[in-house]
């Protein structure tokens, strides 16, 4: 098996084996999509969400699991804890949009 970590730097433009997207691909993605305001907005709301739950239940009891917003963010959902709740990873990951 091949050790990737001593492999060195490749070429502009060609993706790293473990990567399905090559360095100029996520770049784009870092300064386009993910750092419109608004997606920064809703990441904060999720990344907040799972602290407040884990101020309440702990953060080992959220270990595998994911913490799921009944109301979606992008549909205007708040971080109230009446509009939180704590599903299993599969389950969360697994809805449809």
């Amino acid at each position: 098996m091949r050790d990737y970590r001593k492999t060195p730097p490749r070429p502009e433009g060609v993706r790293d084996p473990k990567s399905h997207r090559t360095p100029e691909q996520v770049r784009k993605m870092d300064h386009g999509y993910n750092a419109s305001p608004e997606n920064v907005r809703k990441r904060s709301m999720r990344n907040q969400a799972r602290a407040k739950v884990a101020g309440k239940v702990g953060w080992a009891a959220l270990k595998g699991k994911d913490v799921d917003h009944k109301v979606k963010v992008k549909d205007g959902g708040s971080n109230a804890m009446s509009n939180l709740r704590v599903r299993s990873e599969h389950a969360n990951r697994g809805d449809t949009r």
